[in-house]
């Protein structure tokens, strides 16, 4: 199994994988698939998002390193969950890519870039209880599942999800030397 990729930032040529990523396929534990104009407006929110500090989150394209091929996405950003602020991932894998291995892969690329470059201590993911797909992701990463929630998405629907927390200690600390 391939599993060997690379994380690339999200720019504004990536469109074309929103758009993959809008199919029913992909969409159907998100809520189905998005209009035009709210495609637009994530794409938007991706280059911005990448455009920020990048303790802020990030969004990526997934490329196999062997053939150059965009897989997928993945990405993280900056939430309050229960009073704390956290970083919430998600993740989407072309269906002609999946099952290989390479949301694991990417996710596990994703954490070293948070514990690398993040200002908080534990990243969360919320899967829907009827994906076992990504709640196996989640496990194969080094997630931890505390447990069933109802979390909104798209917001103002709730979906009972697992909340899975991994914890990429706490945020770097800056010393004066002198």
């Amino acid at each position: 199994m391939e599993t060997d990729v690379r994380l690339e930032p999200w720019s504004d040529a990536d469109f074309w994988l929103l758009r993959r990523a809008n199919e029913p396929a992909m969409t159907r534990h998100l809520g189905g698939p998005e209009s035009d104009e709210k495609l637009h407006d994530r794409q938007r929110r991706y280059e911005a998002l990448s455009a920020r500090e990048p303790a802020a989150g990030r969004m990526f394209r997934v490329v196999l390193e062997a053939t150059g091929e965009s897989a997928g996405s993945i990405g993280f950003w900056e939430r309050e969950w229960r009073g704390e602020p956290v970083y919430e991932a998600g993740w989407g894998i072309l269906p002609e890519f999946q099952g290989r291995g390479l949301a694991v892969a990417a996710l596990t690329r994703l954490l070293s870039y948070v514990r690398a470059h993040g200002s908080r201590d534990s990243v969360h993911a919320f899967p829907g209880t009827d994906h076992p797909a990504s709640n196996a992701v989640c496990r194969r990463a080094g997630f931890e599942c505390l447990g069933e929630v109802d979390f909104e998405y798209p917001p103002g629907v709730p979906h009972p999800s697992l909340d899975w927390r991994y914890r990429v200690g706490p945020p770097p600390t800056v010393t004066a030397s002198g």
